[in-house]
């Protein structure tokens, strides 16, 4: 009899438990942030560069800024231009150039629109222009602002010069028939005053969220520039250009993602670091859907819980990926890297939800190269940091 009722308690504990562990996978609220990652206290999101004094500048709706205390408290802001968006995370960019020369390249909301006919799975009537402007005097007056792509154009991910000077900056365009996303690179050899586009990099696809979209670039070693393309086909997708003027090796990628953007960086150091949301999450497989039968043609991967890092010598071979931040049934997407000084790395998370695309959790993480290269790095299996 004994035997009996203390075999029922424990079949009971088995279930109550195993009830608990169910209900903390369907309803997680927890972040965990990697032991070698710290909280980054600043109150900008981004983009930033710094400037011949050693200042910390970045742009918003309210105009150009400085900071000379890593970001703590800023100056004033002088006005720039209409038609930013600081809410919606890769949708401007600043680059200084070699000759001092501010660049803000940015995606003009007034006037946006969008619409999809579903009767016809195709675009309707959509607009999100890409425009950019210059400042010769260090942010303190702005100049040539200009349309250089009209049309449908989401988000992209850097605005880069290379050792030659050319400053580029990758694109992503909305088209029909059928409807679907394809890629460019825009250049230009005056810092900016006028621009030019390279030719389409068109892979396919049928929805608003499929094609070739959202990408992110950087300069190889040899000079020849590397974009890695959004897809919803279970990995990066890559081109490569001798000078951002034509793509002409278009090719998959070594690197499995799902249909979420990364941000590809080249470092003080040569390396490459790469931040982004891979097929699965760790330990498990994430199930491939179609959220509505107009996002995609095929199924894909929509993981966006954990946010991964990896580093290149070449920007072909990386380390394995470490997890270096989770967020269990919410999502860390839409990554932005920056260097603030050699090896120090800022990551910040465009998007950042305790659930889904509900409850926003801002995700601001400083970390230092050194401590995520070589033998260090053991992955996201540590204890870590949870919030």
């Amino acid at each position: 009899m004994k035997h009996r009722i203390f075999s029922g308690i424990l079949i009971f504990l088995c279930q109550v438990l195993l009830l608990l562990s169910s209900s903390s996978v369907q309803q997680p609220s927890g972040r965990w942030v990697h032991p070698s990652c710290r909280m980054l206290e600043i109150s900008r999101k981004g983009p930033f560069v710094l400037m011949p004094d050693g200042a910390l500048a970045t742009v918003d709706d309210k105009g150009f800024s400085l900071s000379y205390d890593r970001g703590k408290t800023w100056s004033d802001p002088v006005f720039v231009c209409h038609g930013l968006n600081p809410a919606e995370p890769a949708s401007y960019y600043l680059l200084r150039t070699r000759n001092n020369v501010l660049i803000l390249v940015y995606l003009n909301f007034e006037g946006r629109k969008f619409s999809w006919d579903n009767q016809k799975n195709e675009p309707g009537d959509c607009r999100l222009e890409v425009w950019s402007i210059r400042s010769l005097d260090g942010g303190k007056t702005w100049t040539d602002n200009q349309r250089i792509l009209e049309g449908y154009n989401p988000n992209f991910f850097g605005l880069i010069q290379t050792a030659a000077g050319r400053v580029v900056v990758p694109l992503q365009h909305l088209v029909s028939d059928p409807g679907r996303l394809v890629v460019c690179s825009f250049y230009s050899d005056d810092d900016g005053r006028t621009w030019q586009r390279s030719n389409w990099i068109d892979l396919g696809g049928h929805g608003h969220h499929d094609g070739a979209f959202e990408p992110t670039i950087a300069e190889l070693p040899d000079g020849r520039l590397l974009l890695l393309i959004r897809t919803g086909l279970d990995r990066f997708w890559q081109a490569i250009s001798e000078d951002g003027r034509y793509w002409r090796i278009i090719q998959p990628s070594a690197i499995d993602a799902s249909s979420s953007p990364g941000y590809l960086l080249r470092l003080k150091s040569g390396r490459y670091v790469l931040v982004w949301n891979r097929l699965n999450p760790e330990g498990r497989v994430y199930e491939k859907t179609r959220p509505t039968p107009f996002h995609s043609e095929l199924p894909a991967s929509w993981h966006r819980e954990e946010l991964s890092l990896a580093f290149s010598e070449d920007g072909f071979s990386w380390s394995r990926p470490v997890v270096i931040a989770r967020q269990p049934g919410g999502q860390l997407s839409y990554p932005y890297v920056f260097e603030p000084e050699p090896g120090v790395l800022w990551v910040i998370a465009g998007f950042a939800f305790k659930k889904n695309w509900q409850e926003p959790w801002p995700l601001k993480l400083e970390l230092l190269e050194k401590d995520f290269i070589g033998a260090y790095a053991k992955g996201s299996r540590e204890p870590g940091k949870k919030y």
